[in-house]
């Protein structure tokens, strides 16, 4: 039973990549041309973020049935439509699945994206239409991220940049979220990611499937205010990394009390 439950979760991993590669592709294609010919933008947005909420609520809801991967949720109602203001969700990012993850609990929600990714052949049209946010040019990222936030969506932000070294290291964090949330007034989640046994890391490829099910755990904790982190006669250049440190440390102390770093 042990290499039929491998070879299963090889396949539906394959399948799931191949919708997600295809339909990112089809969106791009089809429904994104269509949505730039839409006179109204914010109904055009809501639109747009909707489906993708759809799909990747869906595409997780699959890989949970089909025995691909576990799911534990606590705080969930902080990203859900009903919270009583967007925010900065800052999250740890052990896994590539961590976005999806996070975009299938937030009904509104706007990413950050790498320069890098942001020409992605499958995935271009997709961001364009939901105007997420690109971090190539730091001013523009923050003045971007103010604006959706005004807008009532949810800022979904791994300030890693990229995905963690290890499971019980991280990259030291950029300052563009404190800088966002001191402009803003947006309150920060920080947002505990753990993934057990570890899948699609960064030394990993799609097909390295863990020995199990993985067993994604998401714990969104209480909201933090950045003019709280930092002092009243800071300097915005210091206050940003007041807050910067501040929320690493929070997040790196909670990843050990949840005993998600272990030694």
């Amino acid at each position: 039973m042990k290499p039929l439950d491998y070879y299963w979760r090889l396949v539906a991993t394959a399948l799931a990549f191949a919708a997600f590669g295809v339909c990112g592709l089809a969106f791009s294609l089809i429904v994104c041309p269509l949505a730039s010919i839409w006179p109204h933008r914010d109904s055009k947005q809501r639109i747009i973020v909707a489906i993708i909420h759809a799909f990747v609520r869906a595409l997780v809801a699959v890989l949970v049935r089909v025995g691909v991967m576990k799911l534990d949720v606590h705080g969930a109602r902080a990203l859900r439509r009903d919270a009583p203001r967007a925010a900065i969700v800052v999250a740890n990012h052990p896994t590539w699945i961590d976005v999806v993850v996070l975009l299938s609990l937030t009904p509104r929600a706007c990413c950050v994206v790498k320069s890098a990714h942001w020409s992605n052949p499958f995935f271009w049209g997709v961001m364009r239409a939901a105007e997420y946010v690109s971090n190539a040019n730091p001013v523009e990222f923050v003045e971007a991220g103010a604006r959706q936030l005004a807008r009532g969506y949810t800022m979904i932000i791994f300030p890693e940049g990229t995905r963690s070294p290890t499971r019980n290291r991280m990259h030291a964090f950029s300052r563009g979220f404190a800088h966002m949330a001191l402009q803003s007034g947006a309150p920060i989640l920080p947002v505990l990611m753990d993934c057990d046994p570890p899948a699609f890391t960064k030394d990993m490829r799609w097909h390295d499937i863990p020995e199990r099910a993985f067993h994604m755990q998401v714990n969104v904790l209480e909201p933090l205010r950045a003019d709280e982190l930092a002092a009243r006669d800071e300097t915005p250049a210091l206050a940003a990394r007041t807050v910067t440190s501040a929320i690493e440390a929070h997040i790196t102390r909670h990843l050990i009390d949840y005993g998600f770093f272990k030694a």
